[in-house]
């Protein structure tokens, strides 16, 4: 029970990063390789304030990690959340597939008991 509400709070904090656009593209461009706070925050034309309070988002998520480099801090993602939340993703879209594939057969013989009464 305690490790689901812990996976449930971890998949929480990724959808509510993803949720933004800016946190979305700030993944997009860690996926190329790390980056300093300037190089992430010059293409959203944002304060370098204003995308510390979203890299700090997506700290505490756990997305990505942040370090010192001499005087700039170095960000790269972290991926082992993203694995997670694609685990879910995953999980459900297979059991829907086979949802589906169970109506899709359900309404196949159906329309093949309609043919046989209507012969």
């Amino acid at each position: 029970m305690v490790n689901r509400m812990v996976q449930q709070a971890v998949l929480d904090r990724v959808f509510s990063c993803l949720a933004d656009p800016v946190r979305r593209a700030v993944l997009v461009r860690l996926g190329e390789g790390p980056a300093t706070v300037g190089q992430l925050a010059a293409p959203a034309e944002m304060s370098l304030t204003g995308m510390k309070k979203h890299l700090r988002v997506l700290e505490e998520a756990g997305l990505i990690v942040t370090e010192k480099v001499g005087r700039a801090r170095q960000c790269r993602l972290a991926p082992a959340p993203l694995d997670e939340a694609m685990s879910w993703i995953s999980f459900y879209q297979r059991l829907w597939a086979r949802r589906l594939d169970g109506l899709d057969v359900y309404f196949t013989l159906r329309k093949g008991e309609e043919s046989d009464h209507d012969a």
